[in-house]
């Protein structure tokens, strides 16, 4: 093998084992009062200690509230700005239509940081079969 050749496959490998070593894990909140800010934090805190985690948070039921415009914690702060700051580092938040289905909400209720997927729970699913670490605070 040439050593040009070597050189470029070795980098290749190298990128691919960083990849595969990167942290992937799904946040998942079915209930904005009792999980949302409690979340947060803990992605926060996550992405203090492990700055190339890959995050993706699921909502579904009333899960979903924290991404609709306008909502603001117990201290009355707004959920838009953490959850800015959090995209802003490279985490995902997706909202279920099934849940905006059932509930009669529309995309436009949300802020523009949010995501929609067909399923919270299907996708979900998928992600834990692609090897992402579940956590559900």
């Amino acid at each position: 093998m040439k050593p040009r050749t070597f050189f470029v496959a070795a980098t290749l490998s190298l990128a691919a084992f960083a990849t595969l070593a990167q942290d992937k894990v799904v946040y998942h909140i079915n209930d904005t009062q009792s999980q949302a800010l409690s979340t947060l934090r803990n992605i926060r805190n996550h992405l203090d200690t492990d700055p190339t985690a890959r995050i993706t948070v699921v909502t579904h039921a009333f899960g979903v509230d924290f991404l609709m415009e306008g909502m603001k914690d117990r201290s009355e702060a707004p959920f838009a700005a953490t959850v800015a700051a959090l995209v802003n580092r490279g985490v995902k938040f997706e909202v279920c239509e099934i849940t905006l289905k059932n509930r009669n909400l529309k995309r436009e209720q949300f802020i523009q940081e949010a995501d929609f997927t067909p399923s919270g729970v299907v996708r979900l699913t998928k992600l834990q079969l692609q090897g992402h670490a579940y956590i559900k605070p």
